[in-house]
């Protein structure tokens, strides 16, 4: 496979948001145990704003604590993955038995605050499930020693509104002495840990390439038809879930995605309205250039762009998975997978690169002995076009993946 040092390349933007990313092996050290343990006490038996969280009085025990607390009944199992901005455990819930992943969000900074009610925004306003993207099953707001399950625009959570003002704002609302606020995200499980630790670990399978390629269109062409645009595709954003027997992938990490809402906006909407019916995602622009570099598309390094953004990285991804090209992350020093321009001896995101030439041809497949068929090269060359207007959307890149990989 082809590996190279991130070291070697330029950055402008941070590789990667520091955020919960779903790891194995994590080392739990003393003072993240007193700071878990510290946390658990404050789950705590009461709830002033939500009755109907009464009836579901249960326990979170982790190790040797356990506290009682109004919902969710979880037993958490062990942490897999730790960010600068959470925790992400494996847990069991109590009542059914069932594993799932418990995220734990520490809400006090405004750049805190907004990564995770976006994350809540774009998964609570899905009305329908779909396989490739990761079900939230809910999310409960804890600070105080209070636990209250939160509703997509509980208007009447005094805490609630308090997190989208501190998130509106750019400014702390919740200070000292005041105890900082959590969010608890309870996900489903996926055992199989992230794109890139399934498809490096494992020898190259042209079948299960096809399968991934046709389960990721369709996640993102049923996010773009839910008004949500990623905005940080990444295989690091794509988990496994073998729970079926075949992996299945589902679209994770909503930090910095976007819900797309109002008719026509020529900007950014406001968060978290409900307004979001029969937008089209490709005409709605936005203007915060976020995501990881090496899967930006030209226009996000500009800030000022649309959910054609999602189409590129997916390009991106899509690309480094069938040639197997990657890179070893300069933070991590993980191995990962990703794509991107030779320069010297630099390597550049493909995205900064058109944008600094954007007459510069893409060499698709990049490996001589690449196994890629005619169909999938048009069909990247496309997706990667340097003009968001020159890429398929969502929908018309569903239709032709579904064409090269069952022609008629």
């Amino acid at each position: 496979m082809d590996t190279i040092g991130g070291d070697n390349r330029r950055r402008r933007t941070r590789s990667a948001r520091a955020c919960c990313k779903q790891q194995t092996g994590v080392r739990d050290d003393e003072s993240a145990r007193l700071d878990n343990a510290s946390v658990l006490r404050c789950l705590s038996v009461g709830n002033t704003e939500d009755n109907d969280m009464e009836e579901d009085t249960g326990l979170f025990k982790h190790g040797s604590l356990e506290r009682r607390v109004m919902a969710p009944r979880y037993n958490l199992l062990r942490e897999v993955g730790r960010g600068s901005y959470g925790v992400v455990y494996e847990a069991v819930a109590r009542r059914s038995g069932a594993k799932v992943a418990v995220k734990k969000l520490r809400c006090d900074a405004p750049e805190n605050v907004e990564l995770a009610l976006q994350e809540f925004w774009a998964l609570a306003s899905l009305e329908k499930r779909h396989q490739n993207v990761v079900q939230l099953e809910e999310c409960v707001l804890q600070r105080n020693g209070m636990a209250q399950k939160m509703s997509h625009g509980n208007k009447r959570s005094k805490q609630y509104l308090r997190l989208v003002e501190t998130s509106l704002k750019g400014e702390r609302v919740l200070s000292p002495p005041e105890e900082p606020c959590y969010l608890w995200f309870v996900m489903e499980f996926c055992e199989g840990g992230d794109l890139n630790q399934f498809i490096l670990s494992r020898r190259p399978d042209q079948r299960t390439n096809n399968s991934f390629m046709l389960q990721l269109t369709s996640a993102v062409a049923f996010l773009h038809e839910n008004s949500i645009v990623h905005r940080d595709l990444k295989p690091d954003n794509i988990l496994i879930s073998e729970k079926s027997g075949t992996p299945v992938l589902k679209v994770a990490d909503f930090g910095l995605s976007k819900v797309c809402a109002g008719l026509g906006n020529a900007g950014e909407g406001r968060e978290g309205e409900d307004k979001n019916k029969n937008v089209n995602v490709n005409k709605f622009w936005l203007s915060s250039a976020c995501g990881s570099d090496f899967f930006m598309a030209p226009e996000v390094w500009e800030g000022h762009y649309t959910a054609k953004a999602d189409i590129f990285a997916l390009g991106i991804i899509i690309w480094a998975m069938l040639e197997r090209i990657t890179f070893i992350d300069a933070e991590s020093k993980r191995e990962l997978l990703g794509t991107y321009v030779r320069q010297g001896t630099d390597i550049v995101p493909v995205g900064e690169a058109l944008l600094e030439n954007p007459k510069m041809v893409l060499n698709i497949p990049q490996k001589r002995r690449s196994s890629m068929s005619d169909g999938v090269r048009k069909l990247l060359q496309d997706m990667l076009a340097v003009n968001p207007q020159d890429r398929p959307d969502a929908f018309e890149l569903q239709a032709r993946m579904d064409q090269v990989m069952c022609p008629a």
